[in-house]
């Protein structure tokens, strides 16, 4: 019995011998996405099985090149009219048998990153390829050969370090955060997906903010791409180079459940959550960077160092003041799932000095309130909602209304 197991083993070990790399699971290209946001361009590569994959740049014409070895192609490439700023074309070849080959065709000059994502959030094994450009730049060099898969250009200039606006003048300004976006799609409902509806009631909360004297807004993101759950807190922070007084994160809520319905609002929470669905939906929303692709050397040592302990300054008490006058007016309008301020982890209400809360304006995942969700007379009276609490809560700070008068 064991002459005749090892003479099986010896005829399966020819056998892949004689099939080479091939006797290996190949990777299976199964899709191309292309993304644009105002500081680079996000190329996603979608495989069935982990890839071996690398990213080099070629000359004349300036391209960069992803050759992954031992790999087939089920898709075909992107249309030029959606490369973008940065690139011209896509074109995908087969330069040797098992390679699979994806040119970039450049149009200006740009610097290139990668980095692979393993599987999270309902995606497979996920090559990110997130190419920028910095104004001044001269042209592109062969990629420096690193474990983090970069190619670059000319080095960008450090930029200036922001102005700070003293917190007493000026016109009061609102981060409003449109969550989600890109890659990840947040709740998904029948008809729609949440980085599309609380992108529109941003802009409406937005265009309501700027008409108002004294008062100006600014989106964290302004169309459909992903913005790092930190980075949001930065843009908060120097946005305009100065920080924004206020902080409002504009979600629609999803859960297993479809019968669950009403509007919430919540803050940050440094011992635990209210609630065990406060505690639920905060590990979703703080599982966005895995959805969205977050390469690790991403996280931002200087904003890091910024997420101090709440508890050592105002702003805790200043968030809950906020969330309490926008949620009396969130139950003027319809149906509230919590009566009272709810308390979570959430990565992105982590400012140390701007008050922030997140909105949950209702369940995506419940039909009927899906399709107010979808209305627009509906997504105005959120709007109005919100900013009927923010005048209230300025109206209750001695510094913020003095600034909101001529």
């Amino acid at each position: 019995m064991k002459q005749l197991r090892l003479a099986w083993q010896a005829v399966i070990f020819i056998v892949l011998l004689s099939l080479g790399p091939y006797a290996l699971a190949a990777s299976q290209l199964k899709d191309i996405r292309v993304w644009h946001s105002p500081e680079n361009s996000r190329v996603v590569l979608d495989f069935s099985e982990e890839p071996d994959y690398k990213v080099f740049f070629l000359e004349n014409p300036a391209r960069f090149v992803v050759d992954t070895n031992n790999a087939s192609s089920v898709v075909s490439v992107p249309p030029p009219s959606q490369a973008g700023p940065y690139l011209k074309s896509f074109r995908l070849g087969q330069p040797k048998k098992g390679v699979v080959r994806l040119v970039l065709d450049l149009k200006q000059s740009a610097q290139i990153k990668s980095f692979l994502l393993k599987p999270a959030a309902g995606f497979r094994y996920r090559v990110v390829l997130d190419i920028s450009a910095k104004p001044g730049e001269q042209g592109i060099v062969a990629a420096k050969p690193s474990n983090s898969n970069v190619a670059t250009a000319v080095k960008p200039s450090a930029s200036s370090p922001p102005v700070v606006r003293s917190q007493t003048q000026g016109p009061i300004l609102v981060a409003i955060d449109a969550g989600h976006g890109g890659e990840d799609s947040g709740a998904v409902g029948l008809r729609s997906r949440e980085k599309d509806i609380v992108l529109s009631i941003a802009k409406r909360l937005k265009a309501k903010i700027d008409a108002q004297p004294n008062m100006r807004a600014f989106l964290t993101r302004e169309s459909d791409y992903f913005i790092p759950l930190r980075k949001r807190i930065k843009l908060a922070r120097t946005k305009d180079k100065h920080p924004a007084d206020l902080f409002v994160s504009v979600h629609a809520d999803g859960f297993h459940n479809p019968a669950a319905r009403g509007s919430s609002v919540y803050t940050l929470s440094s011992k635990g959550a209210t609630s065990e669905e406060a505690r639920w939906l905060a590990n979703q929303e703080n599982a966005a960077d895995l959805a969205g692709g977050v390469s690790i050397g991403d996280h931002d040592p200087d904003v890091a160092k910024t997420l101090l302990d709440m508890s050592m300054s105002n702003t805790s008490h200043e968030s809950i003041v906020l969330a309490r006058a926008i949620l009396m007016q969130l139950k003027r309008i319809g149906k509230v799932h919590s009566r009272s301020v709810e308390r979570a982890g959430f990565v992105v209400l982590k400012s140390p000095d701007i008050p922030s809360v997140l909105v949950e304006t209702a369940f995506i995942t419940n039909p009927s309130e899906e399709s107010l969700l979808r209305s627009s007379s509906h997504q105005d009276k959120l709007a109005n909602a919100v900013l009927s609490g923010i005048k209230d809560y300025i109206g209750k700070s001695p510094t913020l209304a003095a600034r909101m008068r001529p």
